[in-house]
């Protein structure tokens, strides 16, 4: 025998599929692409792979804290990553400052409430006092390829920065600090939570540079995402509060010596 299913059985049946099919994505988790490009210690060389730095740790405190959002790293470049940014390879840029050449493109900003800065470092001498980080001219520089420095006005083009300031130009701020050692370079400008992991892991350096009260500039760190990104603003901020108030933050970041600071609600 076989069975029929009356009209109204079958209305509701085809219904409930439907319900099913519209809600699915309302349960799903979503993914967010978060770039990532060589800034150590926040992300070391992601191209070759690993949950090396700062970055990877904090995707992980994000996944752990909720199951709505799902963040993944997507390796990028300094000088890439505005391009897979606007491409939408990518949804969101952590550790970023609108300043840094973001300023053609559309975005909507979330204050980390992280502070970081770049400092000066050079070799120690006897007669050598911090009055030397005063004058910059005549002295050769160690900068990071492509990073944008206060004092050459946010410039990073290499032909203004080898011109302008006798420049050599590095992707490792461990060369820089090994070329101030030998003499090979003058000034070095290092990001301090980069300096403070070097020199916690070579004492040999510690006792051999100086570094300068002078900050070049401080980092206020912003995550931006893009318009269509998965994740709202708000609902990011939130998530980064939360790991601020159970101490997440300052136990990722607080080795480093980057400041975990209060922020004006989203």
């Amino acid at each position: 025998m076989v069975l029929k299913c009356l009209p109204i059985q079958m209305a509701h049946s085809l219904a409930l599929a439907f319900g099913m099919i519209w809600l699915a994505p309302v349960w799903a988790t979503q993914e967010v692409r978060v770039g990532a490009a060589h800034f150590p210690p926040y992300a070391v060389r992601p191209e070759r792979g690993g949950g090396t730095g700062l970055l990877s740790q904090l995707l992980n405190a994000l996944n752990l804290l909720q199951s709505d959002y799902r963040f993944v790293l997507v390796p990028s470049s300094i000088p890439r990553r505005q391009r897979d940014f606007e491409q939408g390879r990518v949804d969101m840029m952590m550790f970023e400052n609108p300043a840094w050449g973001w300023q053609a493109l559309s975005y909507n900003a979330v204050d980390m409430g992280l502070e970081d800065a770049e400092v000066f470092v050079a070799k120690q001498q006897p007669d050598r006092q911090q009055s030397y980080f005063d004058d910059l001219d005549g002295k050769r520089l160690a900068l990071f390829s492509g990073y944008h420095y206060a004092f050459a006005g946010f410039n990073p083009g290499p032909t203004f920065l080898t011109d302008t300031f006798n420049a050599t130009l590095t992707y490792s701020h461990e060369s820089n600090l090994l070329m101030v050692q030998r003499g090979r370079v003058d000034i070095a400008l290092i990001t301090r939570s980069n300096l403070t992991d070097l020199l916690r892991h070579d004492p040999q350096a510690k006792s051999e540079v100086m570094v300068s009260e002078r900050i070049d500039q401080v980092y206020r760190h912003f995550a931006l995402l893009r318009p269509e990104a998965p994740i709202q603003g708000q609902h990011f901020a939130r998530m980064l509060q939360q790991l601020r108030e159970n101490g997440q933050l300052v136990a990722i970041f607080a080795p480093y010596k980057i400041a975990v600071v209060a922020v004006e609600p989203f």
